[in-house]
Formats: C-alpha cells, structure tokens, sequence
C-alpha cells in the first residue's frame, strides 16, 4: 500500500532527535509526517494511583520481576521505576545479537516520544573540551563543529523545556537559557562544601534538568501539531529508506504496520533519519541497493563503525545522622514521577592540559544524596554514577547480522564493542575517585563498582535487603554495568568534514544522499562524558532549520 500524500520531509523516529526535527521544519512552513516505530501513548500509560514510591531507584524486586517476565535487559536499567515498566521494550521482541564475551545493555522504549518517557531529563551542555578534543590530545578527529555553532540552538531547546539550573561559570559545562533555579539538598550541599575544600578542582552542582512535562507528549511534538502541518503515524516500523536507482537520492521511506504487518510506502522530497544510533544504523544499512550497494552512507566504509557509549560505574551508601529522604520543594511532585533534581560533579581531569596521563579524556558523575525513597526511620542513602568518555575505536561497530530476523523480518543489529585498555584505566580511576569522595564526605558506603566487578564496604551492598535479593545483586552486578549501561550510546554515522571518514557532514547531511539527514547522536565522533540528549536536540534543530532554508532557496 502507498500513502497518496507526498510529504516535504519524513522524519523517522519521535524521541529526542525526531520530535525537535519535526517542531523546527513544521514551523519553517513545512509539511511533516514522522513515522514512530513504537505506539501511541495515552493518559493510561502515566498513572498516579499506584502503590510504593514514584521515584526511581534499586528497587531490587520489581526488578526481578521484571527480569522473568519479558524484560531480563530492560529490568539492569541503573535506576528503576517499577511503574515505568511498560514504558520499555519486552526483550524478546527487540532482539539483537553480540560476540561471545562482549556484552551490550541496550535498553529501549518503543512509544510516541521514545526514551523521553524514562530518561533522568538531565540536560547538559558540551563545550570546544568536547567539541575539539583531538586538537588537545592528539586522538581521533575533532567535530567539523565547535561550542559557538550549537549554542544558539542549546538556548532555544532550553527555552522550550523551561530546563532548570543555576549558573556556576564551569567552562566545560557552560551555563544555559535556565527557566528558574535548580537546588541541592543539604546533604549535596554538605558534599559539595567538603568535596571543594579538600579538591578545589571538583566543583559540585544541582542538576539542569527539564521539569516532567505533564502533558505526556513531547513538547516539541505539540508546537509541531499547533501548526497543522505535522502528521504522526506510530505503530510504522521503517525497514527502508527508498532511494532513486538512477540519482541515488531518498525519494521515501518503506515500513510495516507493526499491528496488520502490511506494508506501506511513503515518499518525500527529504528524509531526517532519527530512530537512535544503533536503530538508524541498522536501517541504513538494511537500505542498501542501487547506488549504495553497502548501505546508504556507507561509501567511505564508516557506517556502523567507530560505535561509542560512556563507561559506567556506581557507588551507593547511606548518610550518617540523616534519616527518610529530603523532599525538594523547587517544583511541585508529578503525580507518575515523583520529585527530581540531583547533584553532578562535571569532569576535572584533562580538561584544558594534561592532568592525569594515566588516560585521555575524563568522566564526570550524576547522582543524589538525601533524595532516594527510605522510610522515614531509615537511614537517608546516596547514589552516583560514573560516566567516563569512550574514545572512538573503527572495530567498534554495529552490523546486521548474516541470518537472524526479528518478527517483522528485519535483520537484527550485531552489536560489537568493547572497553579498551584507555577505558578501562579510566574506569579504575572513575571508582577509585568516586569512593575517596564519599569518605572524604563523611558517608558511608556500601558498595563501588562497575563492570570490573563489586568492591563492598561497611554493612555491604543492600543490607537491609534479604539474602537472596543481595545473592543477586552479587550475581549479576558485573553484566549490570557492561557497555550499554549508561545509555548514552553514540556513533555509528559519524560527522566529519571528509567524505572518506565520515558519513555525514557538518550540517548532519549524508555526503552520499544529499536529501538525507542523520540527526541523533550515531552522528557524534566523540561520546563525551556529559549526557548527550540536549545536544541530540539541538543539532536536530540546526539540521532542520537547514533543511527549512535550503527547500525554501529550491536546493533540494
């Protein structure tokens, strides 16, 4: 079946990257249709009803249930909402295949909006310590793109989301278009007084963060349908990007009903690629035909190379002579995710020279102290996670695998990545500091670690757990932290400014289709150590206002 209507711009995917691409073209006087793989969401899927606490944290039987009954990935997500369950993908219908020895956590959401539902809405910006790394160690390449190119469209996403944050002059984390303060806790305000006066050089702040959106879909989304000029189809599962046999240029986009399994084609004079690294990969390279017989993008070899996440690890305990947990007054509890806001400790180490050779780049941490749920005659806990840059390596890749299909046959993704002898140094140094923070603070921790393995301390880990939840943990914390873990994953479509090492330019246009734009973060040729999700939603505003003006000017 073919849709009648030709659109001005299909846009794959309505998460991050997708529903910022659709806001901007929409209201530059386009004609959208974004195709979601996922289905429609309702005002069902946020109930405010529910039994226990709305924050997410351990939650160690929830998500053992979880891990039973369809979701044994899913369920090793680092902090759980047991009432966000839905809000992920059941395994075994998403699979995906990786070598012997290297696992990958790939954790998904299949709906309206995508991982928007479920991610901790930290929104941080990068700065040239990213941007132009390689010019300052000598590794890799830099981004065709600097700090003063994106921060622009930073402003206008910060706008938008009315993202909260107190300004605190870090070069390497540059203050934002904030809405209204963010705030610590006092125990976060106690570690940052101790932490800075012992390491001047690791400074402390409140999260910036976007405050839960309580209309569900995604803001961008809705500016997008408010000009009448944005179609949304979910439950369309893309399986190609069409191209002209004779010019090699995108004409459309061929997907499957994931209800009736009939299969549909739609066409455009553009096509924005924006399902996710490793789901924008597979597909293009399961849209090789033509004049790209090695899939679209893929004339200079790199599609699916060079694939990157951060290095995790995690550090938890409990805060001597504090009890329950604080409640943060800045912005009213939603009603489905509780309270929000945190503490981040931005990266110190090789900021602007070489401070520590025992690595290239640094890592950074996110967490809590005083705010994760306990009774109020429990001890008051902290939590912080580790987030170190991954360096790009050509053999960590994503391909299709030669035989296996989900259900909707389409090849699955063959996820191959690794840590290498840089990460994992970093990752030893990522714990090592995190633990003499935590004492140097005067907490008391329970356990530190990461993929290496689970150092415990004091009472040990979960210990007011039973034996069996804390027999689990032990067992499975290691596969817990694998790769995959900080689901910050990038690469795969780099950016660069030569067609012969990169698959897309530094406007997010394909070198080979130059009506296809690649706009989440498999475009990234770093993966940092802040999160990448207000950058994904900035560059997919620059990418369409570029389509907008070259459409407009009849370039394309």
């Amino acid at each position: 079946m073919q849709m009648d209507k030709t659109f001005d711009v299909v846009v794959i995917g309505s998460g991050a990257s997708g529903s910022f691409a659709a806001k901007e073209l929409t209201e530059r006087g386009l004609d959208v249709l974004v195709l979601e793989a996922g289905r429609a969401i309702t005002e069902q899927d946020f109930p405010s009803d529910f039994a226990g606490p709305k924050e997410k944290g351990i939650q160690l039987w929830a998500r053992a249930r979880a891990a039973v009954t369809g979701q044994p990935i899913q369920s090793k997500v680092a902090f759980y909402g047991q009432q966000q369950r839905h809000l992920f993908v059941r395994d075994s219908d998403h699979p995906y295949s990786t070598p012997p020895g290297k696992p990958f956590l790939w954790i998904r959401g299949k709906q309206l909006g995508g991982r928007l539902h479920t991610f901790g809405r930290v929104l941080l910006r990068w700065s040239d310590t990213d941007f132009k790394a390689a010019s300052r160690d000598g590794y890799g390449d830099d981004w065709p793109i600097s700090y003063s190119d994106v921060n622009p469209y930073y402003s206008k996403v910060e706008e938008l989301l009315e993202v909260r944050g107190c300004p605190a002059g870090i070069p390497n984390v540059p203050d934002g278009n904030f809405a209204g303060p963010s705030k610590l806790t006092a125990a976060e305000a106690d570690f940052k007084e101790k932490t800075e006066t012992h390491w001047p050089e690791r400074k402390s702040i409140s999260w910036r963060y976007m405050p839960p959106n309580i209309k569900r879909v995604p803001r961008p989304i809705l500016a997008a349908q408010d000009t009448g000029r944005l179609t949304v189809r979910s439950d369309a599962i893309v399986r190609r990007v069409l191209t002209d046999p004779t010019t090699g240029k995108a004409t459309g986009a061929e997907f499957i009903d994931r209800q009736t399994r009939e299969i549909e084609v739609v066409h455009a004079a553009a096509i924005m690629v924006c399902a996710s690294p490793i789901e924008s990969v597979r597909l293009l390279l399961n849209s090789a035909g033509g004049k790209h017989p090695n899939g679209i993008g893929n004339s200079s070899g790199m599609l699916g190379r060079c694939f990157m996440d951060q290095v995790p690890n995690l550090i938890m305990g409990t805060i001597p002579d504090r009890k329950g947990n604080e409640i943060d007054d800045t912005l009213p509890p939603d009603p489905f995710y509780g309270i929000t806001g945190g503490i981040y400790i931005p990266r110190w180490e090789n900021v602007s020279s070489i401070t520590n050779s025992e690595f290239l780049r640094g890592f950074g941490y996110q967490g809590t102290a005083g705010r994760l749920f306990t009774s109020p005659d429990k001890p008051a806990k902290f939590a912080f996670m580790g987030f170190g840059e991954m360096l790009a390596h050509r053999d960590n890749r994503i391909s299709l695998h030669p035989t296996r299909k989900d259900k909707w046959g389409i090849p699955i993704p063959h996820i191959d990545v690794e840590m290498r002898k840089n990460e994992l140094a970093m990752l030893r140094a990522q714990s090592r500091a995190a633990l003499e923070m935590a004492q140097n603070a005067g907490l008391d921790t329970e356990f530190v670690g990461s993929c290496l393995g689970i150092e415990e301390h004091g009472r040990g880990a979960f210990p007011d757990a039973d034996w069996f939840s804390r027999w689990l943990v032990r067992l499975n914390f290691k596969s817990s932290m694998s790769i995959g873990a900080a689901i910050h994953e990038s690469g795969g479509a780099r950016m660069g400014d030569d067609p012969a090492t990169s698959v897309v330019n530094s406007q997010n246009q394909c070198w080979d289709v130059p009506n296809l734009f690649i706009t989440d973060a498999s475009t990234f040729p770093t993966s940092g150590c802040a999160g990448t999700t207000l950058t994904v939603m900035a560059l997919s505003m620059r990418a369409g206002e570029y389509v907008a003006k070259q459409m407009a000017a009849g370039a394309m």
